[in-house]
């Protein structure tokens, strides 16, 4: 199973389980970021990127991330992008192979050689060095794509090359791909990030209290973060329209989901943060907050994690459910762990509803029976069936008491 791809369609069980629980959903963040997010300076990208921008993007989150910690130079998606040319045909395949492992060593030693992420130097070294990294980091990033989507590598430059033809495909080859506009895209965003809050961050921490890549075992899911530094969970974005797409949705989501698949706590996140490399802003929320804009008041932060654990554990969570028989476990799992609200609460946002001399609220605000109706709409789990309901306060049964679960009154979110 995959973070990225149970995000993606809003009928998986997982989108469907945190659609639910966001009950103020992204706007309230989205202001807060809008806030945080103090400058007009921009940096774009050149002719010569075109289609290539999201693999630029990959080549400066990993360049940002050696700047923090080059424990692994060789991110796993590469690695993994690199093993698996090997299973293309032809002979193609295994020259591929080869030099993407030359590619690996070569950079490894190159990180290494330049101590990058040593705190007593700038964050950038010569700017030839950086040239020729960004060539490598981007090479890496056309590996990566193998490794997430086996079909759009098939246009990438590095496979276009290799198969037309195999013999002449060198290393040297391969770093010659990139063009110059597509290098200078991931220097110049280092270069800003050496000016802003990032530098400021990464000389007030240590190496050995950083983690790139980090991942998440023992939860049946896949999801690679990009970066842990001392408790902060940061998420890199490059980004041309910060404001729409800096803070989407799937940002919101991707967040929130690695928070809550650190089940043991093994990194410790106590806030989580976005750095947006065209930008050079970093913005930040402690959890506590950022849950709270999210309008997670139903449970606490232990309480979530255990119940995303047990859905991931009871489902295919990251698919769309494919048969009959998948749709109603998926159904009856979500209705399983659906909150208890009880009586007298608000079935949206689990907090009191307020005494009125009147009618009796079914709501405690406007906002919260807006959201009501958007969370109905997306709980249909497929076309053709009934809409799942938000869920009703549920009357007290005095036995067995244990099947309670208690609500945290945490301040409500902003409206």
């Amino acid at each position: 199973m995959s973070l990225t791809s149970g995000l993606h369609s809003p009928r998986t069980p997982l989108r469907r389980f945190l659609d639910r629980e966001l009950s103020a959903g992204p706007r309230p963040l989205r202001e807060s970021f809008r806030a945080q997010h103090q400058t007009d300076n921009l940096l774009l990208p050149g002719p010569g990127v075109g289609t290539e921008a999201g693999n630029v993007g990959t080549a400066i989150d990993q360049r940002l991330r050696l700047a923090f910690t080059a424990a692994a130079p060789v991110d796993l998606a590469t690695e993994a992008g690199i093993d698996l040319t090997g299973g293309i045909g032809r002979g193609a395949g295994l020259r591929m192979r080869a030099v993407g492992n030359e590619l690996a060593a070569r950079l490894a030693e190159t990180v290494h050689r330049l101590d990058l992420d040593n705190r007593t130097l700038s964050m950038d070294r010569a700017h030839d060095e950086e040239e020729d990294l960004a060539r490598m980091l981007l090479a890496g990033a056309w590996y990566q794509v193998m490794a997430r989507s086996p079909y759009g590598f098939t246009y990438t430059q590095l496979y276009l090359t290799a198969m037309e033809d195999p013999g002449g495909f060198t290393l040297d080859r391969l770093l010659q791909l990139p063009n110059q506009d597509m290098v200078d895209d991931v220097v110049h965003q280092l270069y800003l990030a050496i000016t802003g809050p990032l530098e400021a961050l990464r000389a007030r921490t240590q190496a050995q209290d950083c983690a790139g890549g980090p991942t998440f075992p023992g939860v049946g899911i896949t999801a690679d973060a990009d970066l842990v530094v001392d408790g902060l969970l940061l998420d890199f974005k490059s980004t041309k329209h910060p404001f729409a797409q800096g803070l989407s949705k799937h940002t919101v989501n991707q967040l929130i989901g690695y928070l809550l698949l650190d089940t043991a706590d093994r990194y410790r996140i106590d806030t989580l943060g976005l750095y947006l490399t065209r930008s050079g802003v970093l913005a930040t929320w402690p959890v506590e907050e950022y849950l709270d804009l999210l309008g997670t008041c139903r449970r606490d932060l232990p309480t979530l994690r255990t119940v995303v654990a047990e859905l991931l554990a009871g489902c295919q969570a990251d698919a769309i459910p494919y048969s009959q028989e998948e749709e109603d476990q998926a159904n009856e799992l979500l209705e399983r762990l659906a909150p208890v609200i009880e009586a007298g609460h608000c079935p949206v946002c689990a907090q009191p509803l307020p005494d009125f001399a009147g009618r009796p609220r079914k709501y405690c605000s406007r906002w919260c029976s807006a959201r009501a109706t958007t969370i109905r709409k997306r709980q249909t789990p497929a076309p053709g069936r009934p809409a799942a309901t938000v869920p009703r306060p549920r009357k007290e049964v005095v036995d067995p008491p244990g099947d309670w679960v208690v609500v945290s009154l945490t301040p409500h979110f902003r409206r």
